[in-house]
């Protein structure tokens, strides 16, 4: 799964919905911290719980050793992902909510600190239920019969199945229900893919 991941251009968990335009802000973050240090402190965070082969992937162009340049022009994207491998599982963490590439880098490394310090307390079967969340689930099936999952025809028109997406992943957003809102993601992503 994870060698098909790509560190630039961005590659965004397919099973992650995107934070609209609107909804992305500034962050509380230092902004004196700069780009490169932000992105070894993230690389270090991911080594510390043991994290290998990690795939830091962005809109920024990437150096030959697979990380991207401190120096660039600012891309419209500013997420980031990060994929790597922990305990033979692929794992991913995505953030894509605030305006600085460096913000959201710096909210992943806060996240897994605050994983890693859930280990540290004593409490690791807790982290290992947390780390579940984050698997990086493979990549929709390109058969999948999306308008079944919707609950639409396959010819409605793009707005009937906006509409019809928007109300099952609130329902299933209300149920907590994590993988019926993943499976409902992957069949609207496969549905905008055929409408184009």
């Amino acid at each position: 799964m994870i060698d098909a991941i790509t560190a630039y251009p961005l590659a965004w968990p397919n099973y992650r919905p995107r934070t609209e335009y609107w909804k992305i802000a500034d962050s509380k973050f230092d902004k004196r911290r700069t780009f490169a240090v932000i992105r070894d402190e993230l690389v270090r965070e991911v080594e510390r719980m043991g994290g290998r082969e990690l795939i830091l992937s962005t809109n920024v162009p990437v150096r030959q050793d697979g990380l991207p340049y401190a120096s660039f022009a600012r891309p419209k994207d500013m997420g980031v992902a990060v994929y790597f491998k922990r305990r033979g599982k692929s794992l991913v963490f995505a953030c894509d909510q605030w305006r600085r590439i460096e913000d959201n880098m710096q909210a992943i490394v806060k996240t897994i600190d605050a994983l890693r310090g859930i280990e540290r307390w004593g409490s690791g079967e807790m982290m290992e239920q947390a780390f579940a969340g984050f698997a990086a689930l493979p990549p929709p099936d390109p058969n999948g019969q999306w308008w079944v999952v919707l609950g639409v025809d396959r010819g409605a028109h793009i707005d009937d199945i906006t509409l019809a997406y928007r109300r099952l992943r609130s329902a299933a957003r209300a149920k907590e229900n994590n993988e019926e809102f993943n499976r409902i993601q992957r069949a609207y992503d496969l549905a905008q893919q055929e409408k184009k």
